[in-house]
């Protein structure tokens, strides 16, 4: 008897571990060749857009130094200081004082003999004796017109005529008198006196010279130096830091390691449009007679804190018909071209007063061609390195 056929198809044949474990290898080997590829092209691609653009080196404003910190050049002048005219007319008779003593207020200088002054203050004394003898017989007129007109002796016509002259001789005498004592006063000046005490900085005159009065020429020239003024001129950038009473730092190339202390006096109260400064006195006090008027010296404001500007190099500069201009790099690469306002020039650096941040990236040495919206690649400039004691760079 045969056996009934099975109508169950046989299962499909199942795919051994090991030929699984293969499969996935050779996936695996496929996606680990692949995958580098593909990112190494995709970086070669963006390396490639990046050199594509051009490179330029920035720099970042950095603030100044403190201008309280820098010395200012100054003008070191007396307290006072008078040139000596001669108000009287003649010849030097002699002079008591030399170049550079010390005289006294009052003291006297010099003496001017002046004859032809000397002659009209004569004249003048004589005609104002005629005038009082000419007064008194007038006085003496007009009262008797005035007793002789009660008893109707003379007409009244008469008197006024006799009352008028003994005024009009009294008005003379006291034009007579004030020619006097306008000549005394001017004999008074043929001794030349000093006006306050102080310094002769300047003798220009000799024995026999011939003195004008009023002229151009002076005689002596004066000046205390007890205390000393001292003009300086402030940076705008320092001017609202400046206040009176405010102490300053004086000092003099001929006394090196020397400071003197000085106080501001008061300010022009106004920049100047010519150098932008303002224009500050300081009073110094010199009883030691340690300095000499008229040097030149440098002022420190070490009180003084004023806003530090920022400063850029020099090169950054590109010069249109909008003005000085720089170029920042903005953050996605982008330049944007930018006015700003110059300050003080440093030779390497400049100051800028507007127009940039200590954040923004400024170009080195920027194309003519340089436009806003170009695309660049920025590096950073290296800064110099500082040389250690006892090499050189």
């Amino acid at each position: 008897m045969n056996p009934e056929p099975s109508n169950s198809t046989p299962p499909p044949p199942r795919l051994s571990r090991a030929a699984l474990v293969a499969v996935v290898l050779i996936v695996l080997a496929v996606v680990a060749g692949l995958v580098p590829r593909l990112l190494h092209r995709s970086a070669l691609a963006a390396e490639t857009r990046e050199l594509a653009l051009p490179s330029v080196t920035v720099v970042s404003p950095m603030p100044g130094k403190p201008a309280a910190g820098i010395p200012l050049p100054a003008e070191v002048s007396p307290w006072i200081e008078a040139p000596i005219y001669a108000r009287a007319s003649g010849y030097l008779k002699r002079w008591l004082v030399d170049l550079g003593a010390r005289v006294e207020a009052g003291q006297l200088l010099a003496e001017i003999e002046t004859p032809e002054l000397d002659q009209e203050l004569d004249r003048s004394r004589y005609q104002l004796a005629e005038s009082e003898a000419t007064l008194a017989l007038a006085k003496t007129t007009s009262d008797r017109y005035t007793d002789l007109l009660k008893s109707a002796s003379v007409g009244e016509q008469e008197t006024a005529e006799k009352q008028a002259d003994f005024a009009l001789k009294t008005a003379t005498v006291k034009a007579a008198r004030a020619n006097v004592r306008r000549l005394e006063q001017l004999q008074s000046f043929s001794r030349v006196t000093a006006p306050f005490a102080g310094v002769i900085t300047a003798r220009d005159v000799n024995v026999g010279d011939l003195i004008a009065a009023g002229g151009s020429k002076q005689l002596f020239r004066l000046a205390q130096t007890d205390k000393l003024r001292v003009f300086v001129r402030v940076p705008q950038t320092l001017a609202l830091a400046i206040t009176p009473g405010q102490t300053a730092e004086l000092l003099i190339p001929e006394r090196p390691g020397q400071v003197f202390t000085g106080q501001v006096a008061r300010t022009a109260g106004a920049i100047s449009p010519d150098s932008r400064t303002l224009l500050t006195e300081l009073e110094v006090d010199n009883a030691r007679g340690e300095i000499l008027a008229g040097s030149y010296g440098q002022v420190k404001f070490a009180e003084a804190k004023g806003a530090l500007p920022l400063t850029l190099p020099g090169n950054v500069l590109l010069f249109r018909a909008e003005g000085p201009q720089v170029g920042v790099v903005q953050p996605d690469g982008k330049v944007e071209l930018r006015n700003v306002k110059l300050g003080r020039d440093f030779g390497a650096t400049v100051e800028i007063l507007g127009g940039v941040s200590p954040t923004n990236q400024v170009i080195l040495n920027p194309s003519d061609s340089l436009a806003s919206g170009d695309m660049v690649r920025a590096a950073t400039a290296a800064k110099p390195e500082t040389a250690k004691p006892g090499t050189a760079k």
